[in-house]
This record gives C-alpha cells, sequence and structure tokens, in this order.
C-alpha cells in the first residue's frame, strides 16, 4: 500500500512538471486551418459570407388561362422616391435606375420605346446606351495661344434626376384560385426636364422596361431592409410584396385619359383613392357573408 501510494504522489509531481515546460515554451504555431480563416485571411464588412439573394431562385408565375379571368382593370402608377418608405430606391452607388441601365448595358435585358407602352419597338444598344445623354458645344481658350476654340462634350444623365418611376400593371379576378391578382408589366423612369433658368418644365419618359424580364435581374440585387439589416430582400420582394408607396396616375378608359386631365389640384389624390377603392371593392362584393 505505501508503494502504491509513492508511486502515485511521483505520478502527479512528473505530470506538474510535464506541465510547466509545456506552458514555458512558445505557443504553437496555427495550423494551416486557423491560417486559411477568412474572418483573418480576407477582411470582409461583416461577420459571416452572404449568399441567400446572390443564389435566390425566383418563382416562376402560375399559367393563367384567358377563360379564369373574368375581370382585369388597367393601372398605371407612380413611385416617387423622395417618399420616406420609397427611399431604398436612392441607396447610393446602386440606385434602382441604375440597377436597371447597368442589366440592359449587360444585354440582360431588353428597353423598349416611350413612344407607347405595349412594349413592341425595343431599342437598340446604342440607343440604350445614349439614354439621357445630351451633346452641347462649349467655348474654351487655347492657354498657350489664347485662340477660341469650340468643343463638342457630352452630358451624361444624372441618376438624381430621376425622381419618380412609372409602374404598369393589371389587376385581375382568377375564377380557378377565386383570388383577386396583381401582376406588374413594366416599369418605366421619369427624368425631370428644366428649362436654361432651372424652372421646372415636365416629366420625360426614358424607357420601359418588361417586368417579367427584369423580374430575374431584380431577384439577384439587394435592396436596403429598414427593419433589419440582416433579413436581406432583394427588389423582386419589394415589388412582389408591394413594400413601396405609389399612386395611381391613370386606369383604362375609353379616352386615354390620364386623371389630370379631367381632374385638378386636390381632386386628383381624391379621384387616384376613388379608383383603388373600387378595385377593393369589387372583390369584396363578389361573396356573400
Amino acid at each position: 500500500m505505501k508503494v502504491n501510494l509513492r508511486i502515485l504522489v511521483l505520478s502527479m509531481f512528473a505530470c506538474l512538471f510535464v506541465s510547466n515546460v509545456v506552458l514555458a515554451q512558445d505557443p504553437p504555431k496555427p495550423t494551416k486551418t486557423e491560417a486559411s480563416d477568412p474572418d483573418v485571411a480576407t477582411p470582409r464588412d461583416g461577420i459571416y459570407d452572404r449568399s441567400t439573394i446572390e443564389e435566390k431562385r425566383i418563382l416562376p408565375y402560375d399559367h393563367i388561362r384567358e377563360a379564369d379571368v373574368f375581370w382585369e382593370k388597367r393601372i398605371w402608377r407612380i413611385i416617387d422616391v423622395r417618399e420616406k418608405i420609397n427611399k431604398p430606391f436612392m441607396t447610393p452607388n446602386r440606385e434602382f435606375f441604375k440597377i436597371i441601365s447597368d442589366a440592359a448595358m449587360n444585354g440582360d435585358i431588353t428597353l423598349y420605346s416611350v413612344l407607347d407602352d405595349e412594349f413592341k419597338n425595343p431599342l437598340t444598344a446604342d440607343e440604350a446606351a445614349s439614354i439621357g445623354a445630351s451633346v452641347d458645344t462649349i467655348i474654351t481658350f487655347d492657354p498657350e495661344t489664347f485662340k477660341e476654340e469650340i468643343k463638342v462634350v457630352r452630358n451624361e444623365l444624372n441618376v438624381t434626376d430621376i425622381k419618380r418611376f412609372r409602374v404598369k400593371e393589371v389587376w385581375f379576378f382568377d375564377e380557378e384560385s377565386s383570388t383577386m391578382q396583381v401582376r406588374i408589366l413594366g416599369i418605366a423612369p421619369l427624368r425631370e426636364v428644366y428649362d436654361d433658368n432651372d424652372n421646372f418644365r415636365y416629366e420625360q419618359p426614358l424607357f420601359w422596361a418588361y417586368y417579367p424580364e427584369l423580374r430575374k435581374v431584380l431577384a439577384r440585387e439587394a435592396a436596403f431592409n429598414v427593419q433589419n439589416d440582416a433579413a436581406r430582400m432583394s427588389w423582386e420582394d419589394i415589388f412582389e410584396m408591394r413594400y413601396f408607396a405609389s399612386y395611381i396616375w391613370k386606369e383604362s378608359n375609353v379616352y386615354d385619359r390620364r386623371i389630370q386631365d379631367y381632374k385638378s389640384g386636390v381632386d386628383i389624390l381624391l379621384e387616384a383613392e376613388k379608383i383603388k377603392e373600387t378595385i377593393f371593392e369589387y372583390e369584396h362584393d363578389l361573396w356573400s357573408y
């Protein structure tokens, strides 16, 4: 028994001695896995890799048969980016207009002329590249000879001039699912035009983008989420969830008139609200309780 106790005490002293020697040595070198840690090797603006938006797959629309639609109404809306809920449309360095224009320059989507809103006249690559650009002549002086020279300069479109977007959509009642649905058909940016004295003259639509085609691009473009930075939203989510503020600018009518053509002042907004209520009341009146 005494021998076993002596052996146990000697073993404890030996363990303590080995531990002190190990602690006194230099710390172990990082393993290959630690050296290749992305948090250390490559700086990034975040604590994890974000891939939700880049890998997102959009759900295709349900097929709608003509026989299943017994009521529909075409609506044109205006989205004003100066409203608080629409601030993501003007996110610095990635404005919504820039997303559309970059997609057109890369050949991902086709832009259409504003001669009509039926997407029948596609723009060529040169026409799309020159949208919103203007050419001016300026007089300059040579610093050495002081001779007068005339130069032609190209003025590119200023993104901050795009303050509103026009949206064309269709509201319809699907008899197969017994639901009122809405499908966006197109989006057109509106540029403010001023005279030489900086007085506002009118708004000019630049082009029409066909939304079902643009939807594939918007699904992979992140939009700013005001409520939560971790819950990333795509621009396709913004439009499909109707997470924007807008007002009705026109409804389909026999005269093809805008609301402002037969209303004025505050009556324009009241008429827009009346049209919106008519759409929702139509669905409500289909049911009996």
